[in-house]
């Protein structure tokens, strides 16, 4: 399986290498672009700087620049936070997409977009300060109606980027299950 893994807003950082490693032990072939041009953050705030910095089209752009060539033999596009909302841009755009997998976050669903049962797994902090219950009851209703198989896991008392060990959001335990339940998704399409 083709997986595109878009970073967070901290940049391409070693736990999205790790996290490629993972899928690629797992018998996955993963592409996992730079979106920030070897940029990285160390808090929230500098990575909000450089993600403002380069725009969130900008973000797109690169990121559709990467999948062209890949999707033709149908990519599952993965990402973490804002990775995610990139990936689920790409994936609703790409009749060819076999699989969505949305770690710690969503985007918002453009009004019209329709899938063809395109199977979509979210796993995401529960509370989650970026996504809020109010709007993951909205998009969790918005993706189904778009036509998409949505698994939502929620993980109480974890931080927004639980599965990055070297952020204060790091659990364990949310993450060994995250990856359990995504690796067996990805082998299941």
């Amino acid at each position: 399986m083709d997986i595109l893994l878009l970073h967070s807003m901290f940049g391409l950082r070693p736990a999205v290498h790790a996290a490629a490693d993972r899928l690629r032990e797992a018998g996955h072939e993963v592409h996992v672009p730079d979106l920030y041009d070897g940029r990285t953050a160390e808090t929230v705030d500098e990575g909000m700087r450089i993600r403002d910095e380069i725009g969130r089209d900008e973000l797109l752009r690169r990121a559709v620049h990467v999948a062209a060539p890949l999707s033709e033999r149908g990519l599952v596009y993965a990402g973490f936070s804002l990775g995610a909302a990139l990936a689920q841009n790409l994936a609703l755009a790409d009749e060819k997409a076999r699989g969505l997998l949305l770690l710690h976050g969503t985007s918002d669903i453009a009004e019209g977009a329709t899938v063809d049962a395109l199977p979509v797994q979210l796993h995401v902090a529960d509370p989650d300060p970026f996504e809020s219950e109010d709007w993951l009851n909205s998009w969790y209703l918005l993706i189904q109606r778009a036509g998409a198989d949505v698994e939502v896991f929620r993980y109480p008392g974890a931080g927004h980027l639980f599965t990055d060990p070297s952020l204060p959001d790091h659990d364990a335990d949310a993450a060994r299950k995250t990856w359990s339940i995504a690796v067996d998704f990805l082998d299941s399409l």
